[in-house]
């Protein structure tokens, strides 16, 4: 029996394993399954150069292979905020927009946001704009052209 090679992908499998299990996301397990692979090839007497080929090609294939699959399951979904739900929004201005004297707020569904110009002019109260951006807690907004109908 090959022990040196059989100690050797076990602990590896073990070590891996551990790793895997420490960590929040899949970073390890292509070379548990590359350690397992190398373990099978030292059990049925293979030579220690053809345990280690197969524990890089095992290896190496389960990253080519399950990454994408990996990387699509784990990313992070994009859930809409409030602010992404407002973007091109029309909105009514509630309080003067004068960027100067920082003071501006406009109701857009439902919700009081401070507000600023895009351009810097000065919006009165009661004009219909549309929200550009977002920058921090306040809306960036420039007048619609509705109002000059």
């Amino acid at each position: 029996m090959n022990q040196p090679g059989l100690i050797l992908w076990l602990a590896a499998l073990v070590f891996f394993l551990i790793i895997e299990g420490a960590t929040a996301q899949l970073v390890s397990i292509w070379f548990v399954i590359g350690a397992a692979a190398a373990l099978v090839v030292s059990l049925l007497h293979g030579p220690m150069w053809l345990q280690i080929a197969v524990f890089v090609v095992v290896s190496a294939a389960a990253l080519i292979l399950t990454r994408p699959i990996v990387r699509r399951l784990t990313a992070g979904r994009v859930h809409p905020t409030n602010a992404d739900r407002i973007l091109g929004a029309e909105c009514l201005v509630t309080e003067a927009i004068d960027n100067l004297a920082g003071t501006g707020a406009v109701a857009v569904d439902g919700k009081t946001w401070t507000a600023r110009s895009a351009d810097g002019s000065d919006i009165p109260e009661g004009t219909l704009v549309t929200v550009l951006s977002i920058e921090g807690v306040k809306a960036i907004v420039s007048a619609c052209a509705k109002n000059e109908e």
